[in-house]
């Protein structure tokens, strides 16, 4: 199946509690071929959006949760990890609250769930 190999990728987002969530857009399936970009965006509601670093987070299937990279809250930095530095680019819109995603050069190991999740507390 190389060559023809499809990516199945899901962007869900994490509800919490207070009326404070996260939607997802798309908010289905995603269906990507190797080498492909996949872009999600994920828009924030109930708290103020301009106050919190976002980070993305993955999980493969039957595998554990994989930490992608962090936005600071006002996008004066980014942090990554390092197994896809390079590949990937998180921006922010702060004024419609929505946190991005874009990963570039889609392999099969790229194959997830993909969370975006609010920053709640920093540990140094």
């Amino acid at each position: 199946m190389t060559g023809t190999l499809c990516l199945l990728l899901l962007s869900l987002c994490l509800t919490s509690l207070n009326g404070q969530s996260m939607e997802s857009i798309p908010s289905g399936p995603v269906l990507k071929k190797p080498g492909d970009t996949l872009s999600l965006s994920c828009k924030g509601d109930g708290f103020t959006f301009s106050s919190y670093g976002m980070h993305w987070i993955r999980q493969p299937a039957e595998k554990a949760l994989d930490w992608m990279g962090l936005i600071y809250y006002d996008a004066s930095k980014t942090i990554y990890s390092k197994n896809i530095e390079g590949r990937i680019e998180v921006t922010r819109d702060n004024s419609n609250s929505v946190v991005y995603l874009k990963l570039s050069g889609l392999r099969a190991e790229d194959s997830a769930v993909y969370y975006c999740a609010r920053q709640t507390l920093w540990c140094e």
